[in-house]
């Protein structure tokens, strides 16, 4: 497997592009919370010049290691004491790797070897617990899979080993990926760096909290219905969920087999993209794995250096209607306003435009993908896979086992899809749901005729308090309205820190949902990194960074 390592002075920035202030709308949604995270620093973090562009940290660790200014080492270990010191507070992780600091030597000896390093050397990674790894746990956040050890590698992680990562443990999700928030987990509930109160979104809140607190360089996450992106939007972090079949599935414990994918989370876009082009491409174990060639994400980000002043002119933008209107915060939609208004100031042309679908995608989503968990499922029984629970009947082992291993959101999905497969139920429920997702595919292809890209907000809101919305499972359903469409749709979104919106002890993080036609992630990268480059008076660094 061959990699490019893309020139860091394409995608490194050198200085400031002089733009017209484009927060006229709603400059205090934006410039919240850059004063008083600031102010809990004693210096910037690695992952940020002074002016507070986000730059690659993946980059910059490779430099590090190649003019020998840092071992892989020294590295390694700063990472592994943030992560255990802040760890009690955030619990992002299931389990950490025993053998990180011996991986990280291993690159040493690489370095004073002269050897040519690979493209991720050094680089820590966390791997979300729904995707298999060969020398950890894997339980999926269930009881039901507790101490499940697989005997493979997920092909992306495959792919992270053979890039030179180094997979430094297990984060958090909600069970199986079913829910918003992480306190569906089996295990733990993870907090938001922004504010320990909070959840930090999910599925893949484990993924994005680790992410943001600097407890890892990137990670890895699932998708199935907005399980990256509305974390990513949660923590201030760079989030992307690929076209479904861009990446491999193969070692993804299954959710929804149409739906979901495997994302990417990093601090900046630079990162986001390299990490995408380690573990994107064909894979013959994944017969859904698309056979295009994979681009060279990370080579096609252009500096600010190289950028006039109308980076963007020309691209057709469309604000989706829907999703600024009734039920989303009006923090948020002043957020995602301002970064309209920006994209304007960089040359986009923007328009607002309807998708007449919009409000069918939530519920035809819950029912297709209750319905294939409902069949994916059906393997954890205590026999074929899962903790046994009693020695009777067979019936009663199936029935013992999963009612003590299913946490009881997994419960009730399972019984959700079961009902919309059944005989008399099929048509009205599952069939229906097939062909709004025709119409919601059919949308999005006439939207894109007319525009570039589209864009929304990631959540209807900021991220809330642990505990506000778990009794109320709807209210923690309709979080997913901004996300749900693009998966049924199987397309590219990336989500990238917008602004703030009042709430905990610095502002909470907003972020801006970036869609695209199928197989052009190319182009989500290059728009969100000019937009990332461009965006003044924000740093999306949580001050519980400043704390360790």
């Amino acid at each position: 497997m061959s990699f490019l390592i893309p020139n860091p002075r394409l995608i490194l920035p050198a200085r400031r592009l002089a733009l017209p202030s484009s927060r006229s709308t709603s400059p205090r949604q934006l410039l919240h919370g850059a004063a008083t995270a600031s102010a809990t620093l004693s210096s910037p973090p690695s992952n940020t010049v002074a002016s507070g562009v986000p730059s690659s940290e993946i980059l910059s660790i490779r430099d590090s290691l190649l003019s020998r200014r840092r071992t892989a080492s020294e590295i390694a270990g700063e990472y592994l004491d943030r992560l255990h010191k802040v760890e009690p507070q955030i619990r992002s992780f299931l389990h950490v790797s025993e053998s990180a600091m011996k991986e990280a030597e291993e690159v040493d000896r690489m370095v004073a070897a002269g050897r040519e390093l690979p493209p991720l050397a050094g680089v820590l990674v966390g791997v979300k617990d729904n995707i298999c790894t060969v020398d950890m746990p894997s339980t999926g956040g269930s009881k039901i899979l507790k101490g499940y050890r697989p005997a493979f590698d997920a092909t992306a992680v495959r792919r992270l080993r053979v890039a030179g990562a180094i997979v430094v443990g297990k984060t958090n999700l909600d069970e199986f990926g079913m829910g918003s928030s992480t306190e569906g987990s089996g295990f733990q509930v993870t907090a938001n760096p922004w504010d320990l109160s909070r959840v930090p979104g999910g599925s893949s809140g484990g993924s994005a909290a680790a992410v943001s607190a600097r407890q890892c360089v990137v990670s890895l996450g699932s998708d199935t219905g907005g399980s990256v992106r509305q974390p990513a939007s949660f923590c201030g972090v760079v989030g992307m969920k690929p076209t479904y079949s861009r990446v491999s599935r193969f070692g993804l414990m299954a959710y929804a087999s149409s739906l979901d994918v495997i994302g990417c989370f990093g601090s900046s876009i630079a990162d986001v993209a390299i990490l995408l082009n380690v573990i994107s491409g064909h894979d013959r174990l994944d017969s859904t794995c698309s056979k295009r060639d994979v681009p060279d994400f990370a080579n096609e980000l252009v500096s600010l250096n190289n950028l006039d002043s109308e980076p963007l002119k020309g691209l057709r933008v469309g604000l989706i209607r829907e999703t600024i209107g009734e039920g989303v915060d009006a923090g948020v939609v002043s957020a995602v306003q301002a970064a309209a208004s920006h994209l304007e100031h960089l040359g986009c042309v923007l328009n607002e435009i309807s998708l007449p679908s919009f409000s069918l995608g939530l519920p035809a989503y819950y029912i297709l993908a209750s319905s294939e968990a409902s069949s994916n499922l059906s393997r954890y029984d205590g026999v074929r896979y899962g903790n046994q629970v009693g020695n009777g009947e067979l019936s009663s082992i199936y029935g013992h086992s999963r009612a003590n291993g299913f946490g009881d959101e997994v419960k009730m999905r399972i019984l959700m899809g079961t009902y919309a497969l059944s005989a008399g139920y099929y048509d009205a429920y599952y069939k229906r749901a097939q062909q709004v997702r025709t119409l919601i595919q059919k949308c999005f292809r006439d939207a894109m005729n007319d525009n570039d890209i589209l864009i929304s907000p990631a959540a209807p809101s900021a991220a809330y308090k642990i505990g506000e919305k778990t009794n109320n499972p709807l209210a923690m359903y309709a979080g997913d309205i901004m996300t749900v469409n693009v998966n049924l749709a199987g397309l590219p979104a990336l989500v990238v820190p917008c602004g703030f919106v009042d709430g905990g002890p610095a502002g909470l993080p907003v972020g801006l949902q970036i869609i695209a036609a199928a197989f052009c992630e190319d182009k989500l990268l290059r728009v969100g990194h000019i937009f990332e480059q461009t965006l003044q008076n924000c740093r999306f660094v949580p001050p519980l960074y400043g704390a360790t």
